[in-house]
């Protein structure tokens, strides 16, 4: 017993007996009913059809089927499923196997950091007939891991269409790819009258070494100051001098008098300080960077990043790690998606928080 999807066959399809239909593309599902054991497609729309089909579609009691008659100026979905994703893909990602009904999956090649052109992604998915869809934008992924699905949306599609959709990557010059995040050896100051001279415990340095490691890295030292200029700069000059490619420093960042660890990392010589972003918590953090061959950047981390599980730090972090320079438009984008849910459970990064 069989059913035949309710398409209608309409112009590019043909009708052929089952014996001519032969190495023809299926244009329609065949449903297979064997009553209280099996009710599916015994065969799916876009299934080239074998000698050793013939039987089998016999036994389901059809002698005719419609089949795809393409025309020139069409492409079957799987084909062109594979050229979308071939330009749609940069750096460090691959295709999942072949395509299967117009669909196929790009996944991590490699473990990195996502990056998603997102003006291009759109540009691609106005098209019509064609789409692609992604995960988020900065995303760290792990080798393997689904990144993002393309397909053709209709059983046939204008190669007109998927031309421009190719297009689009190529100026893009490729929507998805991934950057390796390379593990720091990083350096540690944590600044404060309190926390210096022993009137409070401190509490960030196994906070920042703990996610410093859970990325690969090390903590190559870390040191205590008091709220004092000098002495927070050469902390940080004898980080560099030890092999630090990544300076850290907590506390000092409000606007209070005796909040000066920003103007130590200013008389380092750092430049290209951006002061404050657009993300609670962590409104008061600040990136710079100290130019040389590679330049050595510099995080300032508010007092939040002591008490809070997630902050702007976390969302940056893999962006300097991957080699992006971080500025004031980069920490002022964020503030879409930049407020903090403060779940009773943390659940980041599975949550809207910087996305």
């Amino acid at each position: 017993m069989c059913e035949i999807s309710h398409e209608n066959p309409g112009s590019g399809f043909m009708k052929l007996s089952i014996q001519e239909a032969v190495g023809t593309v299926l244009a329609h599902d065949i449903t297979e009913i064997r009553p209280g054991v099996f009710k599916g497609p015994a065969f799916q729309k876009g299934h080239v059809i074998r000698e050793e089909d013939i039987c089998h579609l016999q036994r389901l009691g059809k002698e005719h089927l419609f089949v795809l008659d393409i025309p020139e100026d069409e492409m079957h979905e799987d084909d062109a499923a594979y050229a979308l994703a071939l330009a749609l893909m940069g750096t460090g990602v691959t295709m999942k196997g072949k395509p299967k009904e117009g669909k196929i999956d790009i996944i991590a090649d490699q473990d990195g950091l996502l990056k998603i052109n997102k003006e291009a992604l759109m540009s691609f998915n106005m098209l019509g007939e064609v789409m692609c869809a992604t995960l988020h934008n900065n995303t760290i992924v792990r080798k393997g891991q689904t990144v993002a699905g393309t397909r053709a949306i209709p059983l046939t599609v204008k190669k007109s269409i998927v031309q421009a959709a190719v297009r689009v990557c190529w100026q893009a010059n490729s929507i998805i790819a991934l950057k390796e995040i390379r593990k720091p050896k990083a350096g540690v100051v944590i600044t404060g009258n309190e926390v210096y001279y022993g009137r409070i415990k401190d509490a960030f340095a196994p906070v920042i070494s703990g996610k410093i490691r859970s990325i690969g890295g090390e903590i190559v030292g870390t040191h205590f100051a008091p709220d004092d200029e000098s002495f927070i700069e050469s902390k940080l000059r004898e980080l560099i001098n030890a092999g630090a490619d990544l300076l850290i420093t907590t506390g000092g960042m409000s606007v209070d008098p005796d909040d000066v660890t920003r103007f130590a990392i200013r008389n380092l010589g750092a430049t290209d300080i951006t002061y404050g972003s657009a993300v609670l918590p962590g409104a008061m953090f600040l990136a710079a960077y100290l130019d040389g061959q590679p330049a050595i950047p510099i995080l300032g981390i508010p007092a939040c990043g002591m008490y809070a599980t997630t902050t702007v730090f976390d969302l940056i972090l893999p962006r300097v790690l991957a080699g992006e320079r971080i500025g004031r438009r980069e920490l002022a984008e964020l503030g879409h998606g930049g407020l903090c849910m403060k779940c009773e459970a943390c659940n980041y990064p599975v949550c809207s928080f910087g996305k």
